[in-house]
């Protein structure tokens, strides 16, 4: 079975300290050199590996803004504990916060951690498991006002908990006071979790669920709608405590389903994205035994979406010796099988930042275990997706900051990156 952490063995020796225990940070290069396609990586001379080794220079030129890409990792801070996770706050204050697996967000302001955390639960979050812990933080679109933001954690039992938060009078330390559960999703295995928290451009939250973990959704969960595992939820948590489905979900209503869903079919969508220009939706799931994938959701889209598993893996049948009805599925824009490079998928974003308009419009996504790199975009009526950058980092996760830049996280090196177009 192939999923996110997979390939991480339990027990991973940690040789950075988190700053909650270590102020001290190891210096970081300025940039990483790419080097040919065809060669090693350099030796590092840093104390951190480099994590952009190798521009793709494959694919068809002349065919969209793809094929000039030429991009590069370029690390912005280190020594974090197993980062999952970075996103900012929306505030315009310019910080990023990471989120690390055993139960800590930290704060990255002006290049540096900051001396303290923001949030440290590790008493509640069981992460004992490759893909347990600590997964995400969503801060809500009136932040600045209300000062409330949300986690997405396995507690000590490997359930899901989703849990609001309050800031403190410090801007820069959460109030483990504020602690409200408004959500608890039992968990039958302890992988594939999903853990992805996100508002969308409506204003409503979303939560990426895993089907509930083990080889091929043994429990048929995915295609159960009577429960929330193998889904994308949508629900209202501005309105009524703890919170409620929005009157528009696709199944409110409906007898022997959850209102609380929006698509289904999903194994482990471990990270999705809105285009903060359009308001279109990218789902990327985690795949089984062979093929990685990328759905898409248009803005206008009611909900309601089955995207096919455990009916199917990427393109094909699962299992592929097997034949299969594909009425009424929605079919991943793109697929990478793992012969071609990697095992699980890690969903990025649509990019929308001003500093390099070569890469606007782009998706980025990438695989944890490869540390490939791709781009993809919709030209001529297709869907295009190229191979852009080899790289050595475990992408765990992308995220964006307050102006749209991109960032990814780096499990194996405790390090943030920002994703940036050589010049």
């Amino acid at each position: 079975m192939r999923s996110f952490f997979l390939l991480v063995p339990l027990g991973l020796a940690l040789v950075l300290s988190s700053c909650a225990t270590n102020d001290a940070q190891p210096p970081i290069p300025a940039i990483n050199t790419p080097v040919d396609a065809n060669t090693a990586p350099p030796a590092s001379t840093s104390n951190m590996p480099p994590a952009s080794a190798a521009p793709y220079t494959g694919g068809t030129a002349g065919q969209s803004a793809l094929a000039d890409l030429r991009l590069e990792l370029e690390p912005i801070a280190n020594g974090f504990e197993r980062p999952l996770y970075i996103t900012s706050a929306g505030d315009n204050s310019e910080r990023l916060f990471v989120v690390e697996q055993q139960g800590v967000i930290q704060i990255v302001q002006n290049g540096q951690r900051l001396a303290q955390p923001f949030l440290d639960i590790r008493d509640l979050v069981g992460s004992r498991g490759n893909e347990q812990g600590l997964l995400s933080v969503a801060f809500h679109p009136d932040y600045q006002r209300n000062g409330q933001f949300f986690v997405n954690y396995t507690n000590r039992d490997g359930n899901t908990i989703i849990a609001r938060y309050q800031v403190s009078d410090n801007p820069d330390s959460a109030d483990l006071s504020s602690a409200q559960i408004i959500l608890t999703i039992n968990q039958p295995a302890s992988n594939h979790n999903g853990g992805l928290l996100k508002f969308g451009p409506d204003g409503y939250f979303y939560v990426g669920m895993g089907d509930g973990g083990r080889a091929g959704d043994p429990w048929n969960n995915a295609q159960n709608r009577a429960v929330l595992l193998g889904k994308l939820l949508r629900i209202d948590v501005s309105q009524v405590a703890p919170y409620s489905a929005p009157a528009d979900n696709p199944f409110v209503g409906q007898a022997e389903a959850r209102p609380e869903i929006w698509a289904y079919g999903l194994r482990n969508p471990w990270r999705f994205s809105f285009d903060r220009a359009t308001g279109d939706l990218y789902i990327a799931d985690v795949g089984q035994n062979v093929y990685e994938e990328v759905h898409f959701q248009p803005a206008g889209s009611q909900g309601g979406e089955n995207y096919g598993w455990n009916i199917m893996e990427g393109n094909e049948c699962y299992p592929s010796d097997n034949a299969c009805d594909r009425s009424g599925l929605e079919l991943p824009i793109a697929a990478y099988s793992h012969r071609e490079g990697g095992c699980s998928i890690t969903g990025g974003y649509v990019y929308r930042g001003n500093v390099f308009p070569q890469m606007a419009g782009l998706y980025f996504y990438a695989d944890y275990c490869s540390g490939y790199l791709w781009g993809l975009q919709h030209t001529n009526g297709a869907w295009q997706s190229e191979l852009l950058l080899r790289t050595n980092a475990q992408v765990s996760s992308f995220g964006e900051d307050d102006a749209g830049e991109l960032y990814l996280t780096d499990l194996g090196s405790g390090t943030v990156y920002r994703l940036v177009h050589a010049s």
